[in-house]
């Protein structure tokens, strides 16, 4: 499975099955946290098991069951670790996909249980559920790509673009950013206040980047 066919199937699940993620599986994962620690300095951290990180109030709110483990998802404090770790984070997210794994973006979980390693100068921004999910999550509704720009003439790649970042998840499916075209130049922002938005950015740019090929602003 490529990237971009896991975009295409990926959803959010919050509901998985009693079991631990083979440990094959586990030493693909952990690789892969490494380079992209190592690619963005940041310090994701895989932990098992998840304990009551996702239990109680938590669980209540958003329908956690049964996550086996997760990815603490923690950065050196600096103006754009939102955005880095949402980017970061997503590669990983689509990774888990490839490998059959199932994943769940997290801003509601209980921190003081989390058992990552934190510095003083680092944060914890949010984690990612991942396991065996009891089914393989539904589609949400959407924007268009007429919501998210106004650019009238979009080259294909562009469109491929948008079209991708449309089915990136977003906190509470909010889907504040906008792309604009300068010549053969994309950009992104956000377009309003709202949780989580710059994490939602990051993960935005890193759809449309394997979607259009092109680098984004």
């Amino acid at each position: 499975m490529t990237d971009m066919e896991a975009i295409k199937v990926r959803h959010s699940v919050r509901a998985y099955q009693n079991r631990p993620i083979t440990p094959e599986l586990v030493e693909k994962l952990q690789a892969r946290i490494a380079e992209l620690n190592s690619e963005y300095d940041l310090r994701m951290q895989y932990i098992e098991p998840a304990g009551e990180v996702f239990g109680g109030l938590a669980a209540k709110l958003t329908g956690w069951s049964g996550v086996p483990a997760y990815i603490a998802v923690v950065g050196r404090k600096r103006d754009d670790l939102d955005e880095v770790c949402g980017y970061a984070g997503e590669k990983l997210v689509l990774y888990a996909q490839t490998l059959g794994l199932n994943t769940c973006w997290a801003g509601i979980f209980k921190r003081k249980r989390c058992t990552a390693e934190i510095g003083e100068d680092e944060r914890l921004v949010l984690s990612i559920a991942i396991g065996y999910g009891v089914d393989q999550g539904t589609p949400r509704r959407s924007k268009s790509a007429e919501d998210v720009t106004d650019v009238k003439e979009m080259p294909r790649w562009f469109r491929d673009g948008i079209e991708a970042a449309l089915l990136a998840p977003t906190a509470i499916n909010q889907q504040k950013f906008f792309f604009t075209l300068d010549g053969d130049t994309p950009s992104v922002r956000v377009s309003a206040n709202g949780p989580f938005v710059k994490l939602d950015l990051g993960i935005v740019k890193c759809h449309f980047e394997i979607a259009s090929g092109r680098k984004i602003d």
